[in-house]
């Protein structure tokens, strides 16, 4: 099962250090998530990592700097990706992109195009980062294989505790986010547990 790091939604001191601490202990995929942040601030951390790892970080904001970066990989949330349509999508892929974006519900999940490579789904428990964003799906929740267009990634409130259930769902992987920046200063013990 595929495990997914979102980053820290805020830049902080020495984020760009952890990460690469964190791409030394086996993370593969990192997604760059920092909706408030400006270019500027992205390209603060991505000067901070080490050129090696830009092929496995996913931007969310500021697709520009793939190019930048020789990154290619791009995260389109779902407003994003109602905005700029699939021949854009198209197209992208075309020109070698690595292409996923996020959903919230089912009926949506089985809409998508096939041009990514996977998408997020969730909250599936309850959030940890966000208070109020409550799990969309129920205790005994599984997703046929039949009924995924795209590989799905569970997302929201997976922790050490409940990761094991994520592939009971059926899920092609988790993507963790609360568990691992509440407390940064852990965040290498943390991940160390959730990747096993």
């Amino acid at each position: 099962m595929q495990l997914i790091v979102v980053s820290h939604t805020e830049c902080f001191k020495g984020e760009g250090l952890l990460l690469n601490r964190l791409f030394g202990e086996g993370m593969m995929r990192l997604h760059l998530r920092k909706p408030l942040a400006g270019v500027d601030a992205l390209r603060d951390v991505l000067d901070t990592v080490e050129p090696v790892y830009y092929e496995r970080i996913a931007l969310h904001q500021h697709h520009e700097l793939a190019g930048e970066y020789g990154m290619k990989h791009l995260h389109f949330t779902e407003h994003h990706r109602l905005l700029v349509g699939n021949a854009y999508l198209e197209k992208l892929k075309a020109e070698g992109y690595m292409l996923s974006t996020s959903v919230h519900n089912i009926q949506t999940a089985k809409k998508l195009p096939p041009v990514f490579r996977y998408a997020f789904f969730g909250p599936v428990f309850n959030s940890i980062s966000k208070e109020d964003y409550q799990a969309i799906v129920g205790e005994g929740f599984y997703w046929p294989s039949e009924e995924k267009v795209v590989p799905m990634i569970a997302l929201g409130g997976i922790d050490a505790l409940n990761i094991g259930r994520v592939a009971a769902m059926n899920f092609d992987g988790a993507a963790i986010l609360g568990a691992l920046w509440k407390n940064p200063e852990k965040a290498i013990d943390v991940f160390k547990t959730l990747k096993g």
